[in-house]
């Protein structure tokens, strides 16, 4: 009968999906990641004769179905690659520097070391494990293991700079840093180097670097297990003897290409087909720098530690739940990837041992696969919820582990994407880590653990451990991909979701906070501080009026050689407003305008605004179908049409009134007085694109508008001798600000010729006639632009202003290289806000990877929300909302 310890301990494991049988006599078990821990082998060892007992009494734990045995044989001739021998010789011929893949085993040595002894046991690993002495090189047209005859292990032998007191890491991390700078060969070797750093005589570091093509995790514990007893042996002057290897590496490498070939492992690829089918090819993080061509493997690392009390609540968790505590850690691991990503469907790596047969678990060599685990994250699951999908995921692929992670790379991306590690780009390791110390007789070996090998195999990697302090690990991440700050607050967020869902896991996973107070504050209060005095109570035409009256006779506007100051403009625009008044235009009416670019534009877009009404720009490059859609969507009080386009114009019900004739009427010229007309009235409507479906009307009021034009006055500064080019189309938000904002700054506006635009050489010669000072770039216009050889013309440039597209940081750095005395400012605004909202000042010699569309303009708060309108913390993927004076009607 078995005790009650036991059967908690059988009830606990099963439910964990760890599966316990009789082998031979040997108690052999398989679990998921992290099931089974150190602390429950120590269990069962104490309870063995109990468990063999039951485990012969119960048929339901017979042993698993036993497979082919693999067979040693002769590799005089060479012997296949297997699969991830394959994929890593495959990177190394493509140029892949074979230092990312240096697997460093290091240890401090204290007491008096026999150095002949050690080089002697080094040797007889070498001549053990026939791995340790195999390259890798071209027979016709296969590559193949090349196993060289054993030989005596080079063992270099260096000491301590005088008067330099080295730690022992200290000296392995310089030792590391010398040999990956050193060529690395995986057709000439050795692929294996040692060497020996006497600190003291009593103290010494020993580094042990092997490529990781005939290498892994598993191999370095067996590395250091067994030189520690070789070791011991050769100083005691006895010959080593260690068990004999059932099978070397070779023989495992033949074996698995037969099994693959064979079939065996077909029902294996199509559960792997079924599981990620339809899965999102990358998993799309949001990166720091741009992302290279090529992927690179320059990392970094980033520690990070939860508490002894937080490791043992959700210990707790776990077992209430049937699962292993690497279950709830991976969970939230993918949970917090979700929401920084905003990418609910996702894949996460995770490196098992692969030494699925008895006979390799003493061999060294590369055995490790990689489990590829999906989590499917809804809005409205809790993490208890998600736990259950995570345990079944887990532990469904323990039980189809066997096929290669490179063989599944194969079959699902037959394609490689050189910019990315292939299916994972982030990994989730729970290590054993702490390892005993071991003897070597009189000497004490510890292994050295560090975090400053330089290498990233993957964007990211979160190793973790179990320690007698709690939960420890490091991330380890690209470092041309993220700054160390920003893992750094990854970090931070991991532990306090881990917080979260120790206090309440029946939480849905969006609403674990990842803020604490302070961020919440600084977000939400400081960084929207923008309030700032502007004439609130004005329209844009108040503020026309009034420069009107200040320089009467100084020039307004120039189009086509024709000068027209401030008060002919005025009049003209007035002769409008008082024509549409005649017919009744009431504040918020729309007024349509059908119009080329030309002065009489610029008068009929101030006449509207004088008359109470909104303008509405109807492009006379559009297609038919839109401008009907327009005008009946806006359903306009009257249409202003140039004469040479009526015949363009679509038939239509409302008045249409011809802008030549208007301008040529003699009436009042005094400035008209709408009563009731506030700055809270409609200035314009502006048309989307409908790149999305229907264009929509978007109608911005004039307070919107003035606080553009009084923040871009204080930002720039504008004087009267500036000259501002408007070229925008009158149908983008763009031409707002060209347009109003020299005219209520007494400066001068340019009008370029229709489809002006366009042409950059028209452009450089307007810039150099006209003495523009000022104009606007969407940034693949400001490209051909700047590709023009000729710049010189241009030098009388004082700002250029992007908008409407990301501007590259390379195309801004060209611009300062190209035109050194021109700022350039970055700016942001969707059609649903008075034209931008936010803006960067681009600093010279910038060496930014990105451009970012800035901060607030005055009076505007941004937020960056999740699905439900919550702040998300920064770093993590959300939707840009708007609020304050800006934001359209």
């Amino acid at each position: 009968m078995l005790t009650l310890p036991m059967k908690d301990f059988l009830s606990r494991v099963k439910k964990a999906g760890v599966k316990i049988w009789l082998e031979d006599g040997r108690i052999r078990f398989r679990s998921p990641p992290g099931a089974f821990t150190a602390a429950d082998q120590e269990f069962l060892k104490e309870r063995r004769a109990e468990v063999i007992a039951w485990l012969t009494e119960n048929k339901a734990a017979a042993p698993l179905p036993a497979s082919r045995p693999i067979n040693t044989g002769d590799h005089a001739n060479g012997a296949p690659l297997s699969f991830s021998q394959e994929r890593l010789w495959f990177l190394d011929s493509l140029g892949v520097p074979a230092q990312a893949y240096i697997i460093p085993t290091s240890c401090q040595i204290e007491g008096w070391l026999d150095v002949k002894a050690l080089s002697q046991s080094l040797t007889d690993l070498v001549h053990r494990h026939s791995i340790l002495r195999t390259r890798f090189a071209l027979c016709g047209d296969e590559v193949v293991q090349v196993i060289d005859p054993p030989s005596a292990m080079q063992l270099r032998v260096t000491f301590a700079p005088d008067g330099q007191d080295l730690s022992p890491p200290a000296a392995v991390k310089a030792i590391y840093q010398e040999e990956i700078s050193q060529t690395w060969s995986l057709a000439d070797g050795p692929l294996i180097r040692c060497v020996l750093t006497q600190l003291r005589p009593d103290l010494h570091a020993l580094f042990i670097g092997i490529h990781h093509i005939i290498f892994d995790g598993w191999s370095a514990g067996l590395l250091m297990s067994e030189l520690s007893a070789l070791y011991a042996a050769r100083v005691a002057g006895i010959e080593p003897s260690l068990p004999p290897l059932p099978v070397q590496y070779a023989d495992y490498a033949i074996w698995q290409r037969r099994r693959i070939e064979s079939g065996v492992l077909a029902a294996q690829l199509d559960y792997w087909r079924r599981k990620l089918a339809g899965v999102p090819p990358t998993l799309d993080l949001p990166t720091d720098y741009g992302r290279p061509n090529r992927q690179t493997f320059r990392g970094a690392y980033h520690n990070v530690m939860a508490p002894g009390e937080l490791r043992e609540a959700l210990t707790a968790l776990a077992r209430r739940n049937g699962m292993t505590l690497f279950m709830v850690l991976l969970a939230a691991f993918q949970l917090l990837l979700a929401r920084w990503s905003g990418q609910r469907d996702l894949v996460v790596g995770s490196p098992i041992a692969g030494r699925t047969h008895r006979e390799l678990e003493p061999v060294i060599g590369l055995f490790v696969n990689t489990l590829v685990l999906r989590a499917n994250i809804p809005d409205e699951i809790t993490f208890k919820e998600l736990l259950v999908q995570v345990k079944e995921t887990a532990v469904d692929a323990m039980d189809n582990q066997e096929l290669p992670f490179d063989r599944l790379v194969a079959e699902i991306l037959p394609s490689r994407d050189l910019e990315r590690p292939p299916l994972c780009q982030v990994m989730f390791a729970l290590q054993q880590k702490g390892a005993d110390d071991l003897s070597l007789g009189d000497l004490k070996l510890s292994p050295i653990f560090s975090n400053d090998e330089g290498s990233a195999k993957f964007e990211l990697t979160l190793n973790i451990w179990n320690s007698p302090d709690g939960i420890k690990g490091y991330f380890e991440y690209n470092a041309d991909l993220f700054k160390k700050s920003t893992i750094a607050t990854l970090g931070k967020r991991y532990i306090r979701l881990l917080e979260g869902i120790s206090r309440n896991p029946e939480l849905s996973v969006d609403d674990y906070d990842l803020m604490d107070e302070d961020e919440r504050h600084t977000q939400l209060i400081t960084w929207n501080a923008t309030e700032t005095f502007f004439p609130a109570d004005r329209c844009v035409h108040q503020l026309f009026e009034e420069q009107v009256s200040r320089t009467p006779d100084s020039v307004a506007l120039r189009w086509e050689g024709e000068d027209f100051t401030y008060s002919e403009l005025n009049t003209q625009s007035n002769r409008i407003a008082d024509r549409l008044l005649t017919l009744g235009i009431r504040p918020d009416d729309r007024v349509a305008i059908y119009a080329e670019r030309s002065a009489e534009m610029v008068a009929a877009l101030l006449g509207v605004l004088k008359a109470g009404g909104a303008y509405v720009p109807l492009d006379p490059s559009y297609p038919t179908a839109r401008v009907v859609h327009m005008l009946e969507d806006s359903a306009p009080a009257a249409v202003l049409v140039q004469r040479t386009l009526l015949h363009a114009l679509p038939p239509c019900k409302m008045p249409l009134l011809n802008l030549d004739n208007l301008l040529k009427e003699t009436v009042p010229t005094a400035n008209p007085v709408v009563p009731g007309l506030t700055s809270r009235n409609l200035a314009y409507v502006i048309y989307t694109s409908g790149s999305t479906g229907q264009p929509k009307g978007i109608m911005n009021e004039h307070r919107g508008v003035v606080n553009r034009l009084a923040w871009m006055r204080h930002i720039h500064g504008l004087q009267s001798n500036d000259v501002v080019l408007q070229k925008t189309p009158f149908s983008f938000d763009v031409s707002v600000w060209e347009f109003f904002w020299p005219l209520v700054n007494g400066a001068r506006l340019v009008m370029a010729r229709p489809d002006g635009h366009r042409d950059p050489g028209y452009l450089l010669d307007t810039i150099a006639r006209e003495g523009i000072t000022v104009i606007h770039f969407v940034p693949s216009m400001l490209v051909p632009f700047l590709d023009l050889e000729n710049l010189v013309p241009a030098q009388g440039l004082l700002r250029v202003i992007c908008s409407g597209e990301a501007l590259p940081a390379s195309l801004a750095r060209r611009l300062n290289e190209r035109l050194p005395d021109v700022e350039l400012y970055n700016l942001y605004g969707p059609t649903e806000a008075s034209v931008d909202v936010t803006a960067w000042a681009c600093p010279p010699g910038g060496k930014e990877t990105s451009i970012p569309i800035g901060r607030p303009v005055w009076n505007t708060r941004v937020y960056v929300l999740d699905g439900l309108m919550r702040p998300v913390p920064v770093g993590v993927c959300g939707e840009l909302w708007l609020g304050g004076v800006q934001v359209a009607r």
